[in-house]
């Protein structure tokens, strides 16, 4: 299946909830109109990022159609369907194609997981089959699901399968493989390690999705800009910073403090679901030391 490849960068975005935990869509659209303004290409809704498995099916469809409404067209949306029932998964991408997503994307069940990169692809297809007419992106993540790694054999089992497959959300710092499956022209592979961005460049990517994104994407366009125009000083610069950035937020439980920095800049999209459990006020004032002695607050914009 043909279209537009995905370019530039796609912010993973958060699912946010009020004081008692449930979930609250009121913030989506000020912060679309946010990573827009920011430069953001893309959005990818309700993946690891946007705790879509700590969500209830009815939270999923909530948050997809909040997400295309905020967007309006402005800028494209995938939404990640995946659930351990690969019934209900196939459901969310009907519903996602229905409501007016972009595209869909899946990651592996998790629990019983595929035996073999043949059977990950047999899996996605019941997924991808929900939104037929819509580009289907398989989101790999081994560190957290556990599924197959070696992707190429997985584009060539899906290929008989999975007639709407238009690429992979590639979360691995895996080089050599990310590289292969960008040597296939039919495929649209994303770049989805935030602190190796410029690695991600250098070996053939032109799309990326990431978490940080929603709080730097000035500091990840940059890398770009200056990687395009052959200033590797400068890029070299800007990702050395963006990986600082990285480490002090993954010093902590990631998921809490990626949502702890948004609302250090402005944006409260709540706490977290357990097993995710959010910072409190002492940990979240800690949180904002360390990004300042790192000079976040004069180069992540």
């Amino acid at each position: 299946m043909q279209s537009d490849p995905v370019h530039g960068l796609l912010a993973a975005t958060f699912a946010p909830f009020s004081d008692d935990g449930s979930l609250d869509v009121s913030i989506v659209g000020p912060m679309v109109d946010h990573l827009i303004a920011d430069g953001v290409e893309g959005l990818f809704v309700s993946g690891t990022t946007g705790e879509g498995e700590s969500l209830t099916m009815d939270e999923r469809r909530d948050v997809a159609a909040a997400y295309v409404d905020a967007a309006a067209g402005r800028t494209r949306v995938i939404v990640q369907v995946g659930r351990q029932s690969l019934q209900e998964a196939r459901d969310l991408a009907q519903h996602a194609a229905s409501v007016g997503a972009d595209a869909v994307s899946a990651g592996s069940p998790a629990f019983f997981k595929p035996r073999d990169e043949e059977t990950l692809a047999a899996s996605m297809a019941v997924i991808a089959a929900g939104s037929p007419t819509l580009p289907f992106y398989y989101y790999h993540i081994p560190g957290l699901s556990g599924a197959p790694t070696d992707m190429t054999a997985f584009l060539r089992a899906a290929e008989s399968c999975i007639p709407n497959l238009r690429g992979i959300k590639f979360s691995e710092a895996n080089v050599e493989g990310f590289e292969a499956c960008v040597s296939d022209p039919r495929y649209d592979v994303l770049w989805g390690v935030d602190e190796m961005l410029l690695t991600g460049l250098d070996h053939g990517a032109r799309g990326a999705i990431g978490s940080t994104y929603n709080f730097a994407a000035p500091l990840y366009r940059r890398i770009i800009e200056a990687w395009e125009s052959g200033d590797q000083s400068t890029a070299q610069t800007e990702q050395a910073r963006a990986l600082e950035m990285v480490k002090v937020i993954t010093s902590r439980d990631a998921i809490p403090a990626l949502k702890a920095t948004m609302k250090i800049i402005g944006f409260d999209c709540g706490g977290t679901r357990l097993p995710n459990l959010a910072l409190d006020d002492e940990q979240v004032a800690q949180l904002r030391t360390d990004l300042d002695a790192i000079g976040f607050f004069d180069w992540a914009r």
